[in-house]
């Protein structure tokens, strides 16, 4: 029963309750975090350069 490994949360929720997490947990959220900020900003500039390639194109 002791052997068996406490399950804990593969993802970080904004304002969940960090107390309980060791500075490696902590250090492993930021870097999850590290990159959905970067995934965020890419989907951010793909989308800027559609809308930039439609004004472009109803342009005469």
């Amino acid at each position: 029963m002791f052997d068996e490994e406490i399950k804990k949360p593969k993802g970080h929720e904004v304002g969940m309750n960090i107390d309980a997490l060791s500075v490696e947990e902590l250090a492993d959220r930021i870097g999850l975090l590290e990159g959905e900020i970067v995934r965020l900003k890419t989907a951010i500039e793909a989308r800027n350069a559609t809308r930039k390639a439609a004004e472009s194109a109803f342009k005469l």
